[in-house]
């Protein structure tokens, strides 16, 4: 078992603080200034380089886990740090356009030119890291590669619901950061599959 399952494992109960697993209903829909809204959206697809801490929960049917999440991106760069207290232990991927490196795992570092793929066989996590680096932002991954975004906007004209690639990430709450609003709150699920995190702070500059 390698040391990134081992040590989200006793974690499990902590998914409840994203709430129940069960699908979240569909948002309702609300009438929106659609121009007004888009440009909303391009505004939080220009942010390249900022940084988010916060919690994390994944889960795959019956199993889950969760800990600690530092996440940095510059560009198609990316460090993310996961971290889980109770145990002590981490690990870290970092990676860009060309391919990824984690490390933390039992048997030493791992590299790919896959970073999901290398994900899944390490962990058993199904998480779409490189398309998460644009939903956390609550904008559509490239279309060239997943395929074309559809939004549901709700209140204030910010996206409740974004599908694309197979999966559906739900909005449930938004954070200040000056300009443009972030998400603080979203749920990915595609399946069985399910990604949660709440940002408790984002950091619009890359971080040192």
């Amino acid at each position: 078992m390698s040391r990134i399952r081992t040590f989200l494992a006793p974690m499990a109960l902590a998914l409840a603080l994203a709430g129940c697993v069960s699908q979240p209903a569909r948002p309702p829909a609300v009438p929106v200034d659609r121009a007004q809204a888009e440009a909303a959206d391009r505004e939080r697809a220009q942010l390249t380089q900022w940084s988010l801490s916060g919690r994390i929960a994944v889960s795959n049917g019956s199993q889950g886990g969760s800990g600690r999440i530092d996440w940095q991106q510059a560009g198609e760069r990316y460090t993310v740090s996961l971290s889980a207290p109770v145990t002590r232990q981490s690990w870290r991927l970092s990676g860009d356009a060309e391919g990824a490196r984690l490390e933390g795992v039992e048997g030493g570092p791992r590299q790919s030119d896959n970073v999901e793929a290398m994900l899944h066989e390490t962990t058993g996590w199904e998480i779409p890291v490189r398309a998460m680096a644009d939903w956390v932002r609550g904008v559509g991954a490239a279309p060239a590669e997943f395929g074309e975004a559809r939004v549901l906007y709700g209140e204030g004209g910010r996206p409740a619901r974004l599908e694309q690639a197979g999966w559906i990430i739900d909005y449930t709450q938004w954070q200040e950061t000056g300009q443009p609003l972030l998400p603080a709150r979203l749920v990915a699920t595609r399946g069985q599959a399910k990604v949660r995190l709440i940002v408790d702070q984002w950091s619009l500059a890359p971080a040192p």
